[in-house]
């Protein structure tokens, strides 16, 4: 007895392990993906080297509400009405509606999924087939009623991979939003400051008309007393109509900006011929932040946004490996099949079926390897994507702040300048008055006072714009909240490194 007992163990053991043997010959038949991988990782801040060109200055990082620093109420009113109005501000937000719906699909199918049909079929059945008498020939009503079930087993994270990627896909598609309105709100604050820009060049130029005509009355003076000729008071005329049409000019550019307001918070021309005149401060004093390169990767929406895009390709790829393996899916029906109306209705037309489905690829010509590797290529390219985007991001800091300091030091020369040219002007009108010098050296420290007004008007206006580009290159106030897991590069980078296989 115990012997027959030990011949039935070893005979299940021995059909266990044929059973095995010929389940493993099989999937060594079928396709598969070996050879097929990627050895990219996403680049680190601490990859490069940022420590002279972006030094820790204990800094804050710019607030969503960054553009108040100007004090101005107008600028900040426009960034909201645009904000509120802009089709391409609505553009970005289509995106991630569409975004969230393929979402909500991926992850119905992870769900089972209940049907219910009925159908009513009028027929005829043919006297010379299958159909025995007394149906043969004749018409019938079949009613058919069904309630049907499926599910999916998803032995190998098929659908949960595809419900991953797309959810990674809608958090890009957000942060893609916050890349719009951060660029949105740039541009109108660069813009606003142009047109600050073109108003003080015009009163700068208004005073150069001032200046011109007192050098027209002192000319016709000079000219009745017989010191000067025709000559100079054509020249002085001829300067003072540049004067005016450079007025006219810079007119015409005000208008012009107003209009490119307009357009950019989602209005008609006319809303710019609303905007009054900028009264923008200097602003917040700039100084950067302490940890800057690392936490720039959660503070910048355009990393964020390359990040997920990449979290995103990391489970398409591991979704295009699951298609390797076999799909088992169960399914069961129950409903009612009948001949005519009476006898629908009762036990005799119960019909029900239940079973699973096994789909396993043995031969495809190499599609899935195909598709695999296309999965594989554009990981890279998500990876390259974001590497650059990093690069990018750390680029615009150093310039933004490089220029700033720049500005500030051409600043202090530039106003030495100014008051040596105005100086020298004022002087040579008064000599001029007195005879003691002629029109040209009157006119050359015109110009000389001239270009050291407009240039001090444009340092001034230049440092702004860069103050207004380096926070929107900090993010702008912009903080990735639904990643916080990922707090540094160096976990991204861990995070990402799994997809590697080798």
């Amino acid at each position: 007895m115990k012997q027959s007992g030990i011949r039935v163990h070893i005979r299940t053991r021995a059909l266990k392990l044929g059973v095995s043997a010929i389940f493993a010959a099989v999937l060594s038949a079928c396709a598969n993906y070996a050879g097929i991988h990627s050895d990219r990782q996403i680049a680190t801040p601490q990859q490069f080297e940022t420590a002279q060109s972006l030094p820790a200055q204990q800094g804050r990082w710019p607030a969503a509400d960054w553009a108040d620093q100007f004090g101005d109420a107008q600028l900040k009113a426009l960034i909201a009405e645009a904000l509120q109005a802009s089709p391409t501000l609505d553009e970005a937000r289509a995106r991630v509606a569409a975004a969230q719906a393929y979402s909500e699909t991926a992850k119905a199918n992870t769900l089972p999924r209940v049907d219910a049909t009925y159908s009513l079929t009028r027929q005829q059945f043919s006297g010379a087939a299958l159909i025995p008498p007394p149906y043969a020939g004749s018409w019938q009503t079949e009613n058919k009623g069904l309630l049907s079930a499926s599910y999916d087993l998803d032995l190998w994270g098929k659908n949960r991979e595809a419900l991953k990627s797309a959810v990674s896909q809608t958090q890009a598609s957000r942060a893609d939003e916050e890349v719009v309105k951060l660029t949105l709100s740039t541009a109108i604050a660069r813009t606003y400051n142009q047109l600050a820009r073109l108003y003080v060049l015009r009163d700068i130029a208004q005073q150069e008309v001032a200046r011109r005509e007192q050098i027209d009355r002192i000319t016709a003076g000079r000219i009745a007393t017989g010191l000067d000729t025709e000559v100079e008071r054509k020249t002085a005329q001829a300067n003072l109509a540049t004067s005016r049409a450079h007025v006219t000019a810079l007119d015409g550019s005000i208008l012009t900006v107003r209009y490119q307001l307009a357009a950019l918070i989602g209005a008609g021309p006319d809303r710019g011929l609303s905007i009054a005149r900028p009264a923008l401060g200097i602003g917040d004093e700039v100084r950067l932040p302490d940890n800057l390169p690392a936490d720039l990767v959660s503070r910048r929406p355009d990393i964020v946004a390359a990040r997920w895009r990449v979290d995103a390709m990391t489970h398409e790829v591991k979704e295009a490996k699951a298609e390797f393996y076999p799909d088992i899916n169960l399914s069961a029906a129950i409903g009612l099949d009948a001949f005519g109306f009476g006898r629908f209705l009762t036990a005799a037309s119960r019909t029900a079926s239940v079973g699973p489905a096994i789909h396993l690829p043995i031969f495809d010509a190499g599609e899935l390897r195909a598709q695999l590797k296309g999965r594989y290529a554009e990981f890279d390219y998500a990876v390259a994507a974001y590497d650059q985007t990093l690069v990018t991001a750390l680029s615009e800091v150093a310039t933004q702040l490089a220029q700033i300091r720049s500005s500030d030091a051409q600043l202090v020369d530039a106003q030495t300048a100014q008051e040596a040219a105005q100086g020298a002007d004022q002087l040579a009108i008064t000599q001029y008055k007195a005879g003691l010098t002629n029109q040209l050296t009157v006119l050359n420290a015109d110009v000389a006072a001239l270009n050291a007004d407009e240039a001090i008007a444009n340092l001034k206006m230049n440092r702004r714009d860069e103050q207004i580009a380096l926070a929107s290159a900090l993010g702008g106030g912009y903080v990735d909240a639904s990643a916080e897991v990922i707090r540094s590069a160096d976990a991204a980078a861990s995070t990402y490194h799994t997809v590697a296989v080798h």
